[in-house]
């Protein structure tokens, strides 16, 4: 004992697992909960134990486990007192020693827990000797990763009984919110406007393209197909250049700072919109041509932003692995990552339509009775908080360094477990491509022979792989989603031209989407989903996202109804958008179709969110989440060919064919992803993979996480 000081220390990486405890505790785990909690990563106060747990213990006395036999070494007397046959693993509630046994132990432990290589952790002193790898064993509840330590993990009978609760948002993914709401509200707020600037004319005698009280505001006078085509262009590359900025940061800048560079881009794209509209230029024949400038100015801006924005705020939150904590009313309850990071995404989904809220109803009004060119210009003023609060922030955020890129690896190990399983017989060729074992073959330690020398990582990260290629697969059917939702601010906007507006702008009233969001996103994360859970329903992420398809095809439904009705009740038929009168109907008809793609959102949109960022190999977060939104491309490429349908007489088609579409696809994709949500906690709680970076002579974190 040697070099021991009298307070307790760990001893790890001896050749046996061996354990100890500051207060003895079970042979096989340290019992933690918010009561009695010793968490090594400062996050939680000190600990209080139990009598049972305090009873017999005195000072100088450590316990080792693990051994052939299990022993009590009394340190003071340096002999070792044997144990009947072992030490009792009492579950969760301490070790089961004698009499005899408890009158021998004295305060003041020592640890001694297995590692490959010796380690010893003075409590005051610290890491004394390092190892290679951290100790991560889920048996005993016990991680010395800095994040996970000294947490109890459920085992698989408290998984499947025990509630789940989220764990509590850290300050500074609100500082991420905040950048985002900036971001958004410039991004809504301009674009709300792009229908009427584009499909309307500029109004008799007018400069700024405003309609006043009773007209219609108007600029370029292109049309509805022009403005559905040009908006449709304009999502389109918005979801392209994702691509571009994941792989930037994951490769080479890292999130931080490719969002630094994609906002200087975008402040870029607000100038030239601005010089589209200002009166001298919305006259003339070249202000389209600024225009599509500026829409592809900023798309590359909100690309790169949008890519790493949101893994970057989930990020935030570093905790992985499921644990076990007891409430104040005494009920043992699973803190869940995944609840956590949901509920990031929803309040985080919560501040974009806060955002696109005020920007929209703020902008809509601005156009109508100022003019397009201050809908553009306040907009860009308040993006301006963006790299303020970026920069003031900068050394509180958690980032993840760039690893170089991944993807290479990622899509040489599905060719090399590809190997072999190609038929001309496509059937064959598609069961022995899904098949269970497909990744096993990938996994370094099965290859046979010289590795090839692109396989610098370990059967974690094969593991992580495959996870990240099923929620791609998952997210393939989600452009099929994407096409009910994008209605909201093209078709729905312009048949709300038609009816009765007494006063409204015609596209105020996609505000219904975000002003509904806002109300349901509380009402679904503290009561709807609780109650859920405490009624034993496990309502997962994949249920969630089924759901959001058929509710998404009822909006539909909801809005070929109403243009039904529209061309039953428009004194010109079924040539309601150039008539020069409007159906009787109420505009606010069209309530049931906003607020039911908003639900839609919340169970598809976010938990898609969600379940890109906790099933993507941490050094390709910002990628997968690229390719999530993505789909709302494909989406706006398969609009495309909705195009001819986006016209009089053909609308009820257009809404009646989507709310078809919607629905089918909500049947098969559920049929489709059963198996994944029978395997949700497995997925979740992987272990993390390791990548050797190039020139490294070690196996490092796929990334490293630093709080800078």
């Amino acid at each position: 004992m040697a070099g021991l000081e009298q307070d307790s220390a760990i001893f790890a990486g001896l050749s046996k697992t061996k354990g100890i405890d500051t207060k003895i505790d079970s042979s096989d785990h340290v019992d933690n909960d918010y009561h009695n909690v010793h968490e090594l990563d400062g996050a939680h106060a000190a600990p209080e134990y139990s009598a049972d747990h305090e009873a017999g213990f005195e000072r100088n006395t450590a316990v080792i486990t693990g051994l052939s036999e299990q022993k009590v070494m009394d340190e003071k007397g340096g002999s070792l007192v044997k144990s009947s046959d072992h030490v009792d693993n009492g579950g969760h509630h301490g070790p089961g020693f004698s009499l005899e046994e408890k009158a021998g132990l004295k305060q003041g432990p020592i640890v001694v827990a297995g590692l490959s290589k010796a380690q010893v952790i003075d409590e005051k002193k610290g890491l004394v000797d390092s190892s290679d790898h951290v100790r991560n064993d889920h048996r005993h509840g016990l991680e010395l990763d800095g994040i996970h330590d000294g947490l109890e993990f459920p085992t698989e009978e408290e998984k499947a009984t025990l509630r789940r609760i989220p764990d509590v948002v850290p300050l500074t993914a609100y500082l991420v919110a905040l950048v985002e709401f900036a971001e958004r509200f410039s991004f809504y707020g301009s674009t709300v406007v792009f229908i009427n600037f584009i499909q309307q004319p500029l109004p008799d005698g007018s400069k700024t393209g405003a309609g006043g009280l009773n007209g219609q505001s108007g600029a370029l006078g292109r049309g509805q197909r022009a403005s559905t085509g040009l908006t449709t262009f304009f999502r389109f590359w918005c979801y392209v250049t994702p691509l571009f900025g994941a792989y930037i940061a994951d490769t080479w800048l890292g999130r931080y700072n490719t969002i630094c560079y994609s906002v200087g881009i975008s402040i870029v794209g607000h100038i030239l919109l601005i010089t589209s509209a200002v009166p001298g230029v919305i006259e003339k024949p070249g202000a389209i041509g600024v225009f599509v400038c500026a829409l592809i100015v900023m798309g590359l801006g909100t690309g790169g932003f949008k890519a790493n924005i949101s893994p970057l705020i989930a990020e935030q939150y570093k905790r992985t692995k499921l644990f076990v904590v007891t409430t104040q009313s005494g009920e043992r309850v699973i803190v869940d990552p995944s609840l956590t990071v949901l509920r990031v995404y929803m309040y985080f989904y919560l501040v974009i339509n806060v955002g696109a809220l005020v920007g929209q109803v703020s902008m809509a009004y601005s156009e109508k009775f100022v003019g397009f060119w201050l809908s553009y210009t306040l907009p860009t003023i308040v993006f301006l908080i963006s790299p303020i609060v970026l920069f003031a922030a900068r050394k509180r955020y958690v980032r993840s360094s760039p690893t170089g890129s991944v993807l290479g690896p990622a899509l040489r190990i599905w060719m090399y477990a590809a190997r072999g399983r190609w038929s001309i017989n496509p059937v064959k060729t598609w069961r022995q491509l899904t098949a269970p074992d497909f990744w096993e073959a990938a996994k370094p330690s099965k290859v046979v022979g010289p590795k090839p020398a692109w396989m610098t990582f370990d059967d974690q990260w094969v593991d992580e792989v495959r996870r990240g290629f099923k929620a791609c697969a998952v997210f393939c059917w989600f452009p099929i989603y994407w096409l009910t939702y994008n209605q909201l601010n093209s078709n729905l906007t312009s048949q709300a031209a038609t009816m009765a507006l007494h006063g409204i702008p015609n596209d105020v009233l996609s505000n219904l989407d975000p002003f509904a969001l806002m109300i349901f996103i509380p009402i679904c994360d503290l009561w709807l989903y609780p109650s859920l859970r405490r009624l034993g329903i496990n309502f997962s992420a994949l249920k969630k996202i089924t759901l959001g398809f058929f509710v998404g095809a009822a909006a539909m439904i909801w809005a070929a109804v109403v243009q039904h009705y529209i061309y039953k009740t428009n004194p010109c038929g079924q040539a309601a958008s150039t008539c020069d009168e409007t159906s009787p109907l109420n505009v606010w008809i069209q309530s049931g179709s906003y607020i039911l793609v908003a639900l839609s959102e919340i169970f598809a949109s976010i938990t898609g969110l969600e379940y890109a960022f906790t099933k993507a190999p941490k050094n390709m977060r910002s990628l997968v989440m690229a390719i999530f939104l993505f789909t709302s491309t494909i989406a706006s490429a398969v609009g495309a060919a909705f195009v001819p349908l986006s016209a009089d007489p053909l609308l009820v088609w257009n809404y009646g064919s989507m709310s078809v579409l919607a629905a089918l696809t909500g049947i098969v994709f559920w049929f489709s992803v059963r198996h994944l949500d029978e395997a949700e906690d497995e997925l979740n709680n992987m272990d993390e993979g390791h990548v050797k970076k190039k020139n490294d002579a070690a196996w490092v974190s796929s990334p490293p996480s630093t709080n800078i």
